[in-house]
């Protein structure tokens, strides 16, 4: 489980990452608005925290 946490907080990362290069005109993806891809960043990361919480380890 602790993989899947890892591996949201990374597409966490690049989520926000890809928001702010698309905030500043960099390019477009898919005609997508920065802030979609700011909403699946804040999702994913609660998500990873969330799962952390509930499945933490002894």
């Amino acid at each position: 489980m602790q993989n899947v946490i890892k591996a949201m907080v990374g597409l966490a990362a690049l989520a926000f990452l890809l928001a702010v290069a698309g905030s500043l005109n960099l390019f477009s993806l898919m005609g997508l608005p920065p802030e979609t891809l700011s909403r699946a960043c804040t999702n994913l990361a609660l998500l990873g925290i969330g799962f952390s919480l509930v499945f933490k380890e002894s």
